[in-house]
Formats: structure tokens, sequence, C-alpha cells
């Protein structure tokens, strides 16, 4: 009887995986992880920037949605043909609805940044001191510190510019959201005016009307108005975390933070 060579069975070897193999499989990618940092880092420090604006989208695009079916509801009961959404964003109906609460926005903080040079409320924690200067009253000198801003290193008429920087700004942008007003307001009175069958005007006459000032007027009160009432409002109530707000603890009559 003959003899058989005897099988031995050995596992089939599988060589080891290369460590980047390892690496992109089990564990996120060092480009996926800085990635993330940054995220992370950008919005621990624009945070309440990026919050802001992401909403100031929103709500615009939800303004454009309803304003555009609201025109083509007043389009259709005149008789006339709705417009596409695209049409109606260069229609003075948007733009006039869209600057002038810009408009009354601006005013509200360029006038509220002016007046808080010179007067106080007392117990208000964005008030100034009422009986000591503080480092904000300082006349603006020229400084070597490289950390300083730009203007601040070279003096002269520049600083002089940009210590008034902030408020030139917000009212420039009232400026642009005033003249926007005016443009998107004329647009859509002169189309009123052709639907009744009366002349348009021009912009300079529509800037004497009374609906341009009532347009105008009744943004302005409501902004000033909120204003004084958050002004008050913060000597005696608060809300822990906020830099709006002073302490919890502490008194209502401080003024300004400590």
């Amino acid at each position: 009887m003959g003899t058989y060579p005897t099988l031995v069975l050995r596992p089939h070897a599988t060589p080891a995986p290369a460590y980047g193999a390892i690496q992109e499989r089990g564990y996120p990618s060092r480009r996926r992880h800085r990635t993330r940092g940054r995220l992370r880092r950008l919005w621990r420090h624009h945070g309440l920037s990026l919050m802001l604006f992401g909403l100031f989208a929103v709500c615009l695009l939800g303004q454009s949605i309803t304003g555009h079916r609201d025109y083509n509801a007043d389009q259709q009961a005149h008789g006339h043909s709705p417009l596409g959404y695209g049409a109606y964003l260069r229609t003075g109906h948007f733009l006039e609805a869209v600057a002038e609460n810009w408009e009354s926005e601006f005013l509200q903080m360029t006038a509220y940044i002016l007046l808080t040079v010179g007067l106080r409320q007392k117990g208000a924690p964005e008030s100034k001191k009422l009986d000591q200067e503080e480092p904000v009253d300082a006349a603006p000198q020229r400084s070597a510190d490289p950390h300083a801003p730009w203007p601040v290193r070279r003096g002269g008429f520049l600083l002089t510019l940009y210590a008034h920087s902030l408020t030139l700004a917000l009212g420039g942008l009232f400026g642009l959201s005033f003249l926007l007003h005016a443009v998107g307001g004329v647009r859509h009175y002169n189309a009123e005016q052709l639907t009744h069958g009366e002349s348009p005007v021009t912009l300079l006459q529509y800037l004497g009307t009374s609906a341009f000032w009532f347009e105008s007027l009744q943004n302005w009160q409501s902004e000033f108005l909120a204003l004084g009432v958050m002004l008050v409002l913060s000597v005696v109530l608060r809300q822990q975390g906020s830099p709006m707000s002073k302490p919890v603890a502490s008194p209502h009559d401080e003024t300004g933070h400590a």
C-alpha cells in the first residue's frame, strides 16, 4: 500500500497594510482634522457676526418670496400679468421695502454712537461714567505700536479720519440706503401713478411727497423707541452672560461697565 504525502494547510499570509492606509480607514485625515479646527476657530472668533448675517440672509430671502407673492396678488387683482421672481427683485416695490428698513437701522446706529459721545444715562451699562473721563475720550495720538491700526501708526489726517471712521461708515451707509429708498420709492410711486392714470414724478419731486416721509418716519420713530426702551430697561433688568447687560448683582445706579 503506497504512502501519500501529508498536506499541511497554512493560512494565507496577508501583507500588513501601509500606515497611510490604516490612517485613511481608521482615523480622520490630517487635512480633515485641520479643516474642522479652522471651522471651530472661525465660529468661536466670528460666531456672532456669522449668525447675524445668516439671519439677515434668511429674513431677506423670506421677505423677497412673500413680497413677490403679495405683489403678484395685487397685480392680478388689477388685471395685470404677474411677474417672475427675478423681475420682481428689480421692481421699486422690493427695493423700496428693503432700503427703507436699512435706512432706519443705519440712522439708528449712527445717531446712537454720536449721542453716547456727549450724553450719559445713569445706570445704563452702555453709557460712559457720569463724572469721569474714559479711555475712549482720550485724544488720538500717533503710535509706533506695531499692533496698532495702520492709520494710528501713520498719524496726521488719516488718524483724525480714523478716529471718526465708525460714525462716517454708518452715516455713509445711511445715506446710501436713503438714496436707494428714494430710487425704489419713486419707481413704485410712478407705477401706482400710471395705474391710476396720473402723471409720474421725478426723484426730487418724490422726495417732497408725504408718501416718502411717511415711509421714512414710521421706521425712524420705531428705531428710536426701541433704543430708548433697551437703554432704560438695561438699568434695572439683567441678562446673564451678555455684555449688553450689567452683571446680575450690580446695583441699579452703577453706570457703564466696571
